[in-house]
């Protein structure tokens, strides 16, 4: 099978572009390995044409008909136009019934149907297929075997799981400690790193409504769906500020010169993360609730490639300061995500993945990924800018994770522990944190019997 057609400034995903390229849009969609049928929507739009027009066509003859009914007329003739108008009254409203209808399933339908992938993204169904691009840093080899981040956090008592259970459920923690200001540090040397870059920095709200997630591509609801839902409030917890910050413009004209528009947005970010389990899951890996800094982008169709690059790069910086080795990944198309055009993501080397552990083991686990999303999330949110010719255009939004704490601790700890069991935080942490070592709850007792 041959890759999907490209869709980039020139070309966006609407209705008319499903009908006019519905062998791509499907083949698209096998690629993608979603639950959407292009071919319904086809027929739906062309229905909603066709029931316009007639509707256009009825409404034209109901002006007419009224400026008949103006003139004078004898008695029989009034009677026949009185009947016609009542006729063409109630075909009207049949007629508006049913395209109301129409382009109420339309809509479902549509909103299945997922980005267009970019040609190069490699053809995969899951992570195991991701395409690795680039390695930066080497992983360490440890004389002694290494702990995991959870055995680390108990052993210098930054992290409680068990009180997070007891008081929240499981997936929940607490930190503590230096566990605390070693979060806050790393927000803020991400914050600093993205203020020089030009971001405008938010702290976002923590509740959406239903139909900003649906435009930011979300699924609150059903089985599937990874939200938190309010019931009766018609919001949802966000899970990152992605949908916040893609929210903040909807409906609105951008005006051209002010584009592209930079936001950093740093939100608690609420996940049910369903079905998530195994060795790789435990600890903060997958949790509930997490602290996350969002980068966002709207921009002009033809920035949007090049700003991808440049948040991919944003991603890079920040790991490669915290002296972290992680890799970059090219996200194949069955692990894309509805919304996105394409995306990378930045995997860390983490020591304590290793099953069984050992000194040399390790694994890969995901800390960042950035995608472009083209005009999808534009469209469903109406975020537009005036071109050169007064005509509104949708503009392109991306998005790139500046850092999620809870699996940037992970990096952190794993990567920078020693022998004794103590850490010693990476250089550029150090003025964020006031202190360079974090010492074992065990080692701290012994300095204080002394």
């Amino acid at each position: 099978m041959g890759k999907p057609l490209m869709v980039c400034s020139v070309i966006m995903l609407d209705y008319r572009f499903i009908l006019e390229h519905l062998p791509q849009v499907k083949q698209n969609i096998a690629h993608r390995y979603m639950k959407a049928d292009a071919d319904k929507v086809s027929s739906l739009f062309t229905q909603r044409n066709q029931l316009t027009q007639t509707l256009q066509a009825l409404q034209q003859q109901r002006n007419a008909h009224a400026a008949a009914m103006k003139q004078r007329r004898d008695v029989p003739e009034q009677e026949r136009l009185v009947e016609a108008g009542k006729k063409l009254k109630a075909d009207i409203a049949a007629l508006e019934e049913r395209l109301a209808q129409v382009e109420q399933e339309l809509a479902a339908e549509g909103r299945r149907i997922p980005n267009m992938a970019h040609p190069d993204a490699p053809i995969g169904k899951e992570d195991k297929d991701n395409l690795e691009v680039k390695r930066v840093g080497a992983p360490r080899t440890f004389d002694f075997e290494p702990r995991d981040h959870v055995q680390l956090g108990q052993d210098l008592d930054i992290i409680d799981f068990d009180s997070g259970t007891k008081v929240s459920g499981t997936k929940f923690y607490y930190l503590k400690n230096e566990g605390v200001f070693l979060e806050l540090g790393l927000i803020r040397y991400a914050l600093d790193i993205l203020t020089r870059k030009g971001f405008t920095p938010y702290i976002t709200p923590d509740i959406a409504k239903e139909e900003i997630l649906e435009g930011i591509g979300f699924n609150p609801r059903g089985a599937e769906s990874n939200v938190y839902t309010l019931e009766g409030e018609g919001s949802c917890l966000v899970g990152t500020a992605e949908i916040t910050l893609g929210g903040y413009y909807a409906n609105m004209i951008v005006p051209k010169e002010s584009l592209p528009l930079r936001m950093a947005g740093l939100s608690h970010c609420f996940r049910r993360e369903a079905g998530a389990a195994g060795q790789f899951s435990k600890g903060l890996y997958r949790v509930h609730q997490f602290t996350k800094l969002e980068m966002f982008v709207c921009c002009l169709p033809e920035e949007s490639e090049h700003l991808h690059e440049e948040l991919r790069l944003v991603e890079e910086e920040i790991f490669s300061g915290l002296e972290i080795p992680f890799r970059v990944v090219d996200t194949c198309t069955g692990d894309l995500g509805a919304p996105a055009y394409r995306k990378w993501d930045l995997e860390a080397w983490m020591p304590g993945r290793a099953n069984p552990p050992s000194p040399s083991g390790g694994e890969w686990g995901e800390v960042t990924s950035t995608s472009n999303c083209t005009d999808y999330q534009a469209r469903r949110l109406n975020i537009r800018y005036k071109d050169e010719t007064g005509k509104n255009r949708f503009v392109h939004m991306l998005n790139g994770t500046a850092l999620a704490v809870s699996r940037a601790l992970i990096a952190v700890l794993e990567n920078f522990q020693e022998a004794d069991g103590s850490v010693h935080l990476p250089q550029a942490l150090v003025p964020y944190c006031g202190f360079a070592v974090i010492s074992p709850r065990s080692n701290r007792s012994k300095a204080r019997a002394k």
